[in-house]
């Protein structure tokens, strides 16, 4: 393994470089192939500046997320995108960061309401596959100009470049939280709850539904008297649903913390995948995928799913209603991401090229 304490150091081995990289962060989220060699950024350490008045924070690549949590936490502040951990499930023990959540657009339950971890992104410093240094977008909200290739490499996977600083928006934590639980529904019944609740003004940040638990869950953030007056109101709304309670806030975080560490989902060998698609098409998807174990969140939007190995879950995806990754499978025959055809695919193809034209990087990612 290369673990390059300086930008400088990041240049020099992808400049000579000549094989093929796998590029990790604290690597934790991507299984790279038995004998290949990896470069790491978990020595890209540090935040630079953080401005809690401003909103916003530098810091680069590699500083553990957890030391980013611990200092937003300290100013009443958080990664309002609540990044999903699936570590566990590649058997990583490692420290995830803050790169890697923005390499890979690691967007949680927030979502819904906030945006995806990309939208935060202010600007980056990253080095290309012949060893460039590449610097686009602002420190701050006020000059993010130019060619958007911040949200290009968001969500790139490290197939473009190694980031090794990242410049990013930051919110303030609600000041508490509560959870409506549904009991009993069945998927369709589950589905159209979390569509009614979409469509009041009473602004959810968390929409969930656990099948084998028959548990479906609404959240709401604010202040206290708000957060109870719309609880309150959503409660009216739902009671024709016999079977329903509310989770203070200290059951409510325990509860989505849980889902951000997929907790709910127990793997046999399985491979895990998680399939972004159109809400109302969510349900007709699962019935046809037949997974051995998912639950939805972002209201229907995200199916996280456990399959047999070897089954690829997006032979059941219409084409134009969603796409899907698998973030673990032991076949070769599977690729991570989602494939296209024509265009696309030749646009996709284009930009690597561009980035990494020896593909060295991350390429096992894309065959």
């Amino acid at each position: 393994m290369f673990f390059p304490s300086s930008e400088i150091e990041v240049v020099a081995i992808l400049s000579e470089a000549k094989e093929p990289l796998s590029v990790a962060g604290g690597n934790t989220r991507v299984l790279a192939p038995s004998g290949s060699k990896i470069i790491s950024t978990s020595k890209l350490s540090g935040v630079i500046d953080y401005e809690p008045g401003a909103l916003t924070m530098i810091a680069k690549a590699g500083t553990p997320l957890s030391e980013i949590q611990k200092t937003l936490n300290s100013e009443g502040q958080c990664l309002a995108f609540d990044p999903y951990n699936w570590s566990r499930f590649i058997n990583k023990k490692g420290s995830s960061t803050i790169g890697g959540v923005f390499a890979a657009n690691v967007s949680g339950s927030s979502r819904l309401r906030v945006g995806a971890a990309r939208d935060f992104l202010l600007g980056i410093r990253l080095v290309d596959g012949l060893g460039n240094i590449i610097q686009n977008g602002g420190r701050v909200m006020k000059n993010v100009t130019g060619y958007d290739l911040v949200k290009l490499f968001a969500g790139s996977w490290g197939t473009l470049g190694i980031l090794t600083e990242v410049s990013f928006k930051v919110l303030p934590k609600p000041e508490t939280e509560a959870t409506i639980v549904i009991h009993g529904l069945n998927d369709q019944l589950a589905l159209d709850a979390m569509i009614d609740a979409t469509a009041t003004p009473f602004d959810v940040s968390g929409l969930a539904h656990f099948p084998k638990q028959k548990e479906t869950m609404i959240r709401v953030e604010g202040f206290e008297n708000s957060v109870k007056y719309r609880v309150e109101r959503l409660m009216e709304i739902f009671k024709q649903y016999r079977e329903i309670n509310t989770l203070d806030a200290d059951k409510s975080m325990q509860v989505w913390r849980n889902i951000s560490l997929l907790s709910s989902l127990k793997s046999n060998n399985d491979d895990l995948w998680r399939l972004s698609v159109k809400p109302t098409e969510s349900t007709q998807i699962v019935q046809k995928t037949k997974f051995n174990d998912y639950f939805y969140d972002w209201g229907g939007g995200l199916i996280w799913g456990l399959a047999s190995p070897n089954q690829d879950v997006r032979e059941h995806v219409p084409a134009g209603y969603g796409h899907g990754t698998c973030l673990q499978t032991k076949s070769e025959r599977i690729p991570m991401f989602h494939p296209y055809d024509g265009t696309i695919s030749g646009i996709k193809e284009g930009i690597r090229k561009s980035f990494d034209p020896k593909q060295i990087l991350n390429q096992y990612l894309v065959i």
